[in-house]
């Protein structure tokens, strides 16, 4: 495995079903995503992009193939062992933000910290910094229904990241937005890209959400259709 790689597939295949039911979603995916980067995976319905998101973000696991992560061999690792890994060492934000409706917005990105047995008084200051670090420090105490749709995507963001977590991954994170609010979150993910180095692995299926990225991977019936970087267009197949 390369230095810089962050994460190797390696004909990754997934299957649901069996006999005249089987469903075959991923067909055999070849994917190198380097610490870092930025990249806005996109397809169809039913194409495949959600579970190829599932299996990077350690959701699921394949039915053929190889994934390293950062070197580990996450097919072989246990429910308990994948789970160690999503709370260490990713961040994930929804379309549906995902918050605890009767909870501060402090409270919420508390919770990773909560989960991992941080002390009290140090879990407020780490979910203080965070809240500051996407531009809300003054909505500490209002619960979501306070919010408005963009500043709940926003706590949900400083929850994804209050552990400090090296990749982020983002399922469709501006799908609630209207368009002002959508490019202000975009310009938070890139910040966050930009200056921490936070690798962003996102799913949308919008063009100019997906153009915010440094590289877009278009999936295809199962496969990789595409694979675009900034100036540089690789079509598979």
């Amino acid at each position: 495995m390369n230095e810089a790689s962050l994460i190797e597939l390696r004909g990754i295949a997934k299957t649901y079903g069996r006999g005249d039911a089987v469903f075959h979603a991923l067909r055999g995916v070849d994917l190198r995503i380097d610490r870092g980067e930025f990249v806005a995976i996109m397809g169809p319905s039913g194409s495949g992009k959600s579970t190829l998101m599932n299996l990077l973000g350690c959701l699921d696991t394949p039915t053929a193939g190889s994934y390293l992560f950062n070197g580990i061999a996450i097919e072989s690792l246990s429910k308990d062992q994948r789970s160690l890994i999503r709370r260490h060492a990713l961040g994930f934000v929804f379309q549906g933000f995902n918050l605890l409706a009767r909870t501060s917005a402090l409270e919420n990105v508390e919770l990773p910290l909560l989960y991992r047995g941080v002390p009290a008084r140090q879990r407020r200051e780490m979910a203080r910094d965070a809240l500051a670090s996407v531009g809300i420090p003054n909505k500490a105490r209002n619960t979501p229904a306070e919010l408005s749709g963009g500043q709940q995507q926003r706590v949900a963001i400083a929850r994804a990241i209050v552990t400090g977590p090296a990749t982020l991954f983002a399922d469709e994170p501006t799908g609630n937005l209207d368009s002002k609010t959508t490019v202000e979150i975009m310009e938070l993910l890139c910040k966050l890209n930009s200056d921490r180095g936070i690798s962003i692995i996102m799913v949308t299926h919008e063009d100019d959400v997906a153009a915010s990225a440094k590289r877009v991977v278009r999936v295809k019936d199962g496969l990789i259709a595409s694979d675009e970087r900034v100036g540089e267009l690789k079509v598979i197949g």
